[in-house]
């Protein structure tokens, strides 16, 4: 299973999210073709209501904890249905700043 499916299994599994977006934006830095080291996951939840969110990210991070050790970056966009709705999308991610890309 690549990276990106089991990073959307185990959300999935978790929270069973009213949306769940994960992109592997690893071609967007300096890494080799085929690489799952960058992500960014849009997560919109019920259980994220009266929920700061700093409460969010660290929901998310202990769900993926083991993939945490792997991957080199994780853009996390997590909102409640209402934030959702006025949204109606997470930003666009920036281009990477770093190695030689």
């Amino acid at each position: 299973m690549t990276m990106q499916a089991t990073i959307s299994s185990k959300i999935q599994d978790a929270i069973q999210p009213l949306h769940l977006q994960v992109e592997n934006e690893s071609h967007m830095h300096n890494v080799p073709a085929g690489s799952e080291s960058h992500f960014k996951i849009v997560v919109v939840s019920e259980q994220f209501d009266g929920q700061m969110l700093i409460k969010r990210h660290r929901l998310i991070n202990q769900i993926l904890s083991e993939e945490l050790q792997q991957i080199h970056a994780m853009a996390l966009h997590t909102m409640t249905p209402d934030e959702w709705a006025q949204k109606g999308a997470a930003p666009e991610s920036p281009p990477c700043q770093g190695g030689s890309k």
